[in-house]
C-alpha cells in the first residue's frame, strides 16, 4: 500500500471520529495560544488529521490522492530507496512549516483556530508542479486537457491565494496554502540537490524554457 493511501486512511478515520467527538476535535485543532502558553506543539501536526466537515475532508483527500500518488512514484525514481521516506517527510514537515507564519501572527489570539491538511497537500501539489511543469492541470469541473500547464497553474494559484489572504475573511487559511506550496518547492529542490543525481531544478528550468520558446 502506498504512503499516500495510508495517510488518507488515517486522516479519514481521525476526521470522522472528530466529527462526533468534541474532545478529539478540540485536542487536535491548531490553537495558537495553546502552543504559546501550554507548549502543545503537537497541534501543528494533529490539526492536519481533522477537517471542518465531510465536504472539506472529501475535497482535500481527493486532491491529495490525485497528486500524491504521482509524486510518491516520482520520489521513488528521483531518490530511489530513500523515495518513500522523503515523501513521507515532505508531508509531515509541511504540516508544521505551512503553519509557522499563521502561528507567528496569531500566537496569542484566543479567537483563532485552524484545521485541515490543505497546507501539506499544497506542498505535494507544488512538488508535482516542479516535477511536471508542462502537465496540464484542470480547474474544478474541467478535464485536464482544458486546463493550464502546471507551472502556470501554480503561479495563478499563488497570486489568487495571496490576494485572498490579504483580503481576509471566508474562514480559509490561505497563508497555509501559500507557505505549504513554497515549502514543497524548497523541499524538493534542496533534497534533490543533496540526495539525488537527478537535477530537479535544472530539469524544471529547461522544460519551462522550451515551453516559452515554442510560443515566442
Amino acid at each position: 500500500m502506498s504512503i499516500t493511501l495510508i495517510i488518507i486512511i488515517i486522516t479519514v478515520l481521525v476526521s470522522i471520529t472528530a466529527f462526533s467527538n468534541d474532545k478529539v476535535f478540540n485536542d487536535f485543532i491548531f490553537d495558537p495560544p495553546a502552543v504559546t502558553y501550554n507548549k502543545q506543539w503537537y497541534r501543528f501536526l494533529t490539526c492536519g488529521l481533522i477537517h471542518a466537515n465531510y465536504g472539506h475532508l472529501i475535497f482535500n483527500m481527493y486532491a491529495f490522492y490525485m497528486f500524491g500518488e504521482s509524486v510518491e512514484r516520482s520520489f521513488m525514481m528521483v531518490f530511489e530507496q530513500k523515495g518513500k521516506l522523503l515523501y513521507l517527510l515532505l508531508y509531515i514537515t509541511a504540516l508544521f512549516a505551512c503553519l509557522v507564519p499563521t502561528y507567528l501572527k496569531h500566537r496569542t489570539n484566543e479567537r483563532y483556530r485552524s484545521l485541515g491538511a490543505s497546507g501539506a497537500i499544497s506542498a505535494v501539489i507544488f512538488a508535482y508542479i516542479v516535477l511536471n511543469p508542462l502537465q496540464k492541470i484542470g480547474l474544478i469541473f474541467l478535464p485536464p486537457q482544458w486546463g493550464l500547464p502546471a507551472f502556470v497553474f501554480g503561479f495563478v494559484y499563488l497570486v489568487v491565494s495571496s490576494y485572498l489572504d490579504k483580503r481576509g475573511g471566508g474562514g480559509i487559511n490561505h497563508s497555509a496554502h501559500i507557505f505549504g506550496a513554497l515549502y514543497g518547492i524548497a523541499f524538493l529542490f534542496i533534497t534533490s540537490y543533496f540526495l539525488s543525481d537527478y537535477h530537479v531544478l535544472e530539469e524544471f528550468i529547461q522544460k519551462v524554457r522550451a515551453f516559452a520558446s515554442y510560443y515566442s
